[in-house]
């Protein structure tokens, strides 16, 4: 489906009848595609509704370089635009960065129900000695490389250092895409973790190493009402890693399938 939010072109899927809505939140560099399996679980009992993010898949990228609560915004409003009252938001990675501002915030258009996390970004891990020395050196080589005589007689070198340096999602994105990235990845949100009041669960993948499972226990310790199920030797997509495990743990916390 596709229709204008927010003013972006968005592509999104609903699924299913029943309240509340469940709305489903992807990663970065990901859509709604590889959480069709989990929509199919969830409209067993809930409408449930699938989007791509501004920026991603097959939505327009955002007129700016948003930030996380920008993001958040926009979500409001797809919400209001499929006018539900009542919702349960699951967040993966980069979309439970967006859970985390949403589900933490002290007024919603809407009733958040329950939250659901699956191996969610939000907390900023520390630098090891390498990685600081690392940025430091691109920032020095960048401040020399950018230089007008520079820039004419290496055109492509600035670039080249960002490729060595950067992290694969990125080097993937648009120019645009990859300030989003920058304003999202440095903004911590272990703060308003405290700040969630709705039952929580925290569903983590045992090896995962893009939001290790610390995190997980981080979280789970922070917000008031959560629980940590861990996935054994699942990554950071662990609901496709342990599909059995993870469909098993959503139908018990959603209560679907039960009389």
């Amino acid at each position: 489906m596709q229709a204008v939010v927010g003013g972006i072109n968005t592509n999104y899927e609903v699924v299913g009848e029943g309240e509340p809505l469940v709305l489903l939140l992807h990663g970065w560099g990901s859509s709604l595609e590889p959480y069709r399996q989990t929509v199919a679980v969830t409209a067993e009992k809930y409408r449930t509704a699938a989007p791509d993010f501004p920026g991603f898949g097959g939505s327009s990228e955002p007129p700016e370089a948003w930030r996380v609560d920008d993001y958040a915004d926009w979500t409001e409003k797809f919400v209001a635009f499929l006018g539900v009252e009542r919702v349960i938001i699951f967040g993966h990675s980069f979309g439970g960065r967006v859970a985390i501002k949403l589900a933490s915030r002290e007024h919603l258009p809407f009733t958040l129900e329950r939250l659901v996390l699956i191996d969610s970004a939000g907390i900023i891990p520390e630098k090891s000695t390498g990685d600081r020395l690392k940025a430091k050196l691109y920032k020095a080589g960048r401040s020399v490389m950018t230089s007008a005589p520079m820039k004419k007689l290496f055109p492509g070198a600035v670039e080249s250092m960002r490729r060595r340096v950067g992290s694969a999602d990125y080097n993937a994105a648009s120019p645009l895409m990859r300030r989003v990235l920058v304003n999202t990845v440095n903004e911590d949100l272990t703060p308003l973790l405290p700040l969630i009041k709705v039952p929580t669960l925290l569903v983590w993948g045992e090896n995962d190493t893009a939001t290790p499972l610390s995190d997980g226990k981080t979280m789970e310790r922070l917000i008031p009402n959560a629980g940590l199920v861990t996935l054994k030797g699942a990554g950071h997509y662990s609901f496709l890693d342990d599909r059995y495990t993870y469909e098993r743990v959503i139908k018990s916390f959603l209560k679907i399938g039960m009389a």
